[in-house]
């Protein structure tokens, strides 16, 4: 099952990193961002999903491989999977409070956290 969300998200991913690349080339900045916020923007919302949906991933499969239920696995790869795809539209440059970026940013650390509860659950509550 977690399979299932993994290639969904690494397709997001993919999707994130080309935008990045795509504007370098229109922008001409070969490395860093060249103090282009457009660039800034892209590599962030790529960079974010690179540091928060690997360990998700990881904490998602563990739950499946453990035992956990279908309902277990599917509601947090759904909830990742959701958060995923909202938080990127949240981040701005000029507006840190936007409501997809908290929408999106809580989501996953509240995957995070659930599936870190629920193994500790698993190892330690039967």
């Amino acid at each position: 099952m977690t399979a299932i969300y993994a290639a969904l998200l690494a397709i997001i991913g993919v999707v994130l990193g080309e935008r990045v690349g795509l504007f370098r080339l229109k922008a001409k900045v070969s490395l860093g961002d060249g103090g282009n916020s457009d660039i800034i923007l892209r590599n962030h919302q790529h960079m974010n999903f690179v540091e928060n949906v690997p360990m998700a991933l990881i904490l998602i499969a563990l739950v499946e491989v453990n035992g956990g239920s279908a309902t277990w696995v599917h509601g947090l790869g759904g909830s990742l999977l959701v958060a995923r795809l909202i938080h990127p539209f949240g981040l701005n440059v000029q507006k840190i409070m936007h409501p997809a970026r908290i929408i999106g940013a809580g989501l996953t650390a509240l995957v995070i956290l659930a599936a870190a509860g629920k193994l500790l659950w698993i190892a330690f509550g039967n």
